[in-house]
């Protein structure tokens, strides 16, 4: 049973190592004018496998095993660069506390010029 542990276990890694990459999920890096853009993905993998063995008065001796794994690939932006400036972009909005936090510095930047300016007359 030992090898086909050792078997199973082969060919799983080597199926997640030729198909987890960022090319099979978004493609390849490419050019956009000046601009270089380099895919980026998130990776889960999960493995599982059990084995064993008994004895039967009635069934004699018996033995099982099996395996399974799970890929979890998930397109989470693009590396963009010109020159030597480099910067993430999304492919997906953020959400909650995070999109507050984003959007902080254009909400004080507002707030700080309009308390520059005079109060509107009230009747």
């Amino acid at each position: 049973m030992e090898s086909s542990i050792n078997d199973v276990l082969n060919k799983v890694t080597e199926f997640l190592r030729t198909e987890s990459k960022t090319e099979t999920v978004v493609g390849q890096a490419f050019q956009l004018g000046n601009y270089s853009c380099v895919p980026v993905i998130r990776i889960g993998m999960g493995f599982g496998f059990g084995g064993g063995e008994g004895e039967d008065k009635k069934q004699g001796h018996g033995e099982g095993s099996g395996a399974g794994a799970g890929v979890g690939i998930d397109p989470i932006g693009f590396l963009v660069t010109k020159g030597d400036q480099i910067q993430f972009v999304p492919t997906k909005q953020s959400k909650g506390l995070s999109e507050a936090f984003e959007k902080m510095p254009d909400i004080l930047e507002k707030y700080l010029s309009k308390k520059g300016q005079p109060e509107p007359a009230t009747v």
